[in-house]
Order: structure tokens, then C-alpha cells, then sequence
């Protein structure tokens, strides 16, 4: 085995690369509960993307057999029922856990120098979900995939000058049909994933080489023994390969609980709608994207006009980019920033989930004040961070990490 070993190391760094990113990778030694997400969030990619593959092979991307080639899969292909459940449930709790990781990002400050790459091929991972989501969410060709694809394409056209060619473009026709759902397979299934994959392994080579933040929000490389190895930090593998295995059993046991008995979840991860074929001329009653897109839906109808109301949207999602330099406290950790800090965070969290349940929620007069309140505490969360950030008084840091 070890000639065999030192056959591959001569033609392709197996072992360093094991050693650099696992055995020899040394992480914080006080991970806790929010660490979990990340390892987390990988598992989902790979369910999302051999649970796909298998889809693939028996869906049809038409208009006329693309509804009829999901009810085969549930109905007729062996396993076909749990393959797509699978599927369409680890499309929300990507999105669970995507979110929970970027909220211990926003709790323990890990957009803050030397991350500012790690946390912005995060958001660029963050956007290509969101497309990839998009995307497949016009696969079953369901009235609310229809219909819901429908309105936001058609936001497109609220651009001056270039919106109604980026709209037909987008469509590839003058509605939406079978044209377009054949490119949005082909998006779905060969080009974002494969930008995913990308952007995943650029995210873990700049967390890697920057080393991994924690807690605490202190930099574990500053104080190292006589071999080089930080005091306060162990190896990724074992240690934390193994605590990773316990939080993985937790989530597959919660995430098969609903895959096998409330795949619908009331309706909020697979709509009543979409078990009815696309038909262009039966609107539903009421048209809402996934749960995943409403906060941003939300700030969308919280604004009268359009083109403003697209452009804010657009900046809710834009100004995540930027947070790395809007933050100016000298610390990095809420643990140790002021009470300002805290408060805005939990406005900015209340602000962002009561959005959620508003863009799920049909208009109405008093729905849309409250969108505009929560609209303009999302935005001020961002707007005012420079300020509270530099003027609030924090407390010291320890050298060491606290555990």
C-alpha cells in the first residue's frame, strides 16, 4: 500500500492534499453547534446532485411530457417517488443551512479581514443557488412553476431601454414554453452546477489558506508550540470529522423524517399548484415564489414602482457583498461587540423571516406597510453599520480562544 501511495504522490499530490486540507489542517479547538452548517451544506450539493443525475434519466424537459415525465417518476420508476422527494426537500434545506451558516458568519464576524474572499465566494455561491434554484423550479411544470416563473422573469422588463430584449432573451420566446424550459434544464443541470462546484472548491481554498475563524474571533496562529502547530488548534481529521459524522446523523434523521412523511410541509416545500400541469390560461389564485426567495419577494412588493422595487431587490441581495467593509469594529465576534451591534442583528434577523412570511402571504394594505417597515430595517441594518460598528464601546478580547 505504501509503494502503491508513493506511485500516485510521484504523479498526483494525493497525500499533500489530504494533509493540507484534513489531517494536518489545523481548525479552532471551541467549534460549536453553528459549525455544523458547513459540512452540512456539502452534504446537501452531493444529495442535490446524484439524486438529479438519477432524475435526469427519466425526465423529459418538454412542455408536453415534462409534467407527465414526473408523475411517471413518482408513479412508475422504482424508487422514482423517494429519488424526487429527495430531491425537491434537499432543495429547501440547502437553503436551511446555507442560511444558518451565513447568519454564525454575521454572529462571529467571519466576512471580516482576512476572510473578505472566503465570505464573497460564499455570496457568489449564495447567487448561483439562488439560479440554480430558479432554474429547476420551472422543471415540473406545475401552474405555480409556470406561473411563478412568469412574474419574475417578467421583473426583467421593468430595465429601461434593454428590459423587454432581456426578457424575450431569457424566455427564448415571446412567453414562456417549451423553449424555455429546455434551456432552464440545461442550466439547471450542466452550467450552474458545474459554477457551484467551482465556486465551492475556491470558498474552501481561501477559508484553508486563511485559516478558520471561531467563536471567539481570534486568530489561532498567533501563538504555535515548538512544532509549529497552534495551541488552541486540533486537526480537522480526526477530530472534527467525527464531530461532523454526529451532526450529520442528527440532520438525516430529521431531513428523512420529512422526506418520508411531510414532503409537502403544508405546503411550503412542494405547492398545491404545481400537482396540476402549466396552463397559460388558468392563473392561480395566488402566485408566490418558494420559501427560500419570499424575503426578497417581499421587499419586491414593498415598493410601488416597479423599476424601484426590482432595484431593491437587487440591492438586498448586492449589498451582502460589500458587508466585509461596512463592518468597522475592531472586533470580530459578537461575543465581544457592544449592545448596538447585538440589537441590529436581531432586527436585521426578525426584519429578514417576518419578509419570509410576508412574500409567502397574499397583499394586502396592512401586509404591505409592515413590508416597507421591515424593507427599510433590512437596509438600515447595512445602511447604519459603519456608524454603531466604530462608536460602540466593545469588550477586550482574549489572547487565547475561551473554548
Amino acid at each position: 500500500m505504501s509503494k502503491f501511495m508513493d506511485w500516485i504522490d510521484a504523479r498526483f499530490p494525493a497525500t499533500s492534499m489530504w494533509e493540507d486540507h484534513l489531517s494536518k489542517y489545523y481548525a479552532p479547538k471551541n467549534f460549536n453547534f453553528f459549525y455544523f452548517f458547513g459540512s452540512l451544506a456539502l452534504l446537501v450539493l452531493v444529495n442535490q446532485i446524484v439524486t438529479g443525475v438519477w432524475l435526469t434519466m427519466s425526465y423529459t424537459p418538454s412542455a408536453e411530457e415534462a409534467f407527465a415525465s414526473v408523475e411517471y417518476i413518482m408513479r412508475d420508476v422504482e424508487y422514482g417517488s423517494i429519488l424526487r422527494l429527495l430531491h425537491s426537500t434537499g432543495a429547501s434545506a440547502f437553503f436551511i443551512v446555507v442560511y444558518l451558516h451565513m447568519f454564525r458568519g454575521l454572529l462571529y464576524g467571519s466576512y471580516q479581514k482576512p476572510r473578505e474572499l472566503v465570505w464573497i465566494f460564499g455570496m457568489l455561491i449564495y447567487l448561483a443557488l439562488m439560479a440554480e434554484a430558479f432554474m429547476g423550479y420551472l422543471l415540473p411544470w406545475g401552474q405555480m412553476s409556470y406561473w411563478g416563473a412568469q412574474v419574475i422573469i417578467s421583473l426583467f422588463g421593468a430595465i429601461p431601454v434593454i428590459g423587454n430584449d432581456l426578457t424575450q432573451w431569457i424566455r427564448g420566446d415571446y412567453l414562456i414554453s417549451g423553449i424555455t424550459l429546455n434551456r432552464f434544464f440545461a442550466l439547471h443541470v450542466v452550467a450552474l452546477p458545474i459554477v457551484i462546484l467551482g465556486l465551492v472548491v475556491l470558498h474552501v481554498l481561501a477559508l484553508h489558506e486563511v485559516g478558520s475563524n471561531n467563536p471567539d474571533g481570534v486568530d489561532i496562529k498567533k501563538h504555535k508550540d515548538e512544532n509549529g502547530k497552534p495551541l488552541d488548534g486540533i486537526a480537522f481529521h480526526p477530530y472534527y470529522t467525527v464531530k461532523d459524522i454526529v451532526g450529520v446523523v442528527v440532520f438525516l434523521f430529521i431531513f428523512c423524517s420529512i422526506v418520508f412523511f411531510f414532503p409537502e410541509m403544508g405546503g411550503y416545500f412542494l405547492e398545491k399548484p404545481n400537482f396540476e400541469q402549466a396552463n397559460a390560461f388558468k392563473t392561480p389564485e395566488h402566485i408566490a415564489p418558494v420559501w427560500y426567495f419570499t424575503p426578497f419577494y417581499a421587499i419586491l412588493r414593498a415598493i410601488p414602482d416597479k423599476l424601484m422595487g426590482v432595484m431593491a431587490m437587487g440591492a438586498a441581495i448586492a449589498v451582502l457583498f460589500v458587508l466585509p467593509w461596512l463592518d468597522r469594529s475592531p472586533v470580530k465576534s459578537m461575543r465581544y461587540k457592544g449592545w448596538l451591534s447585538r440589537i441590529w442583528l436581531l432586527v436585521f434577523c426578525v426584519a429578514f423571516v417576518i419578509l419570509g412570511i410576508l412574500g409567502v402571504l397574499p397583499p394586502s394594505p396592512g401586509r404591505a406597510l409592515l413590508s416597507q417597515v421591515c424593507t427599510f430595517l433590512y437596509f438600515a441594518y447595512f445602511i447604519l453599520m459603519p456608524f454603531y460598528t466604530r462608536f460602540e464601546k466593545t469588550k477586550p478580547v482574549p489572547e487565547r480562544v475561551t473554548g
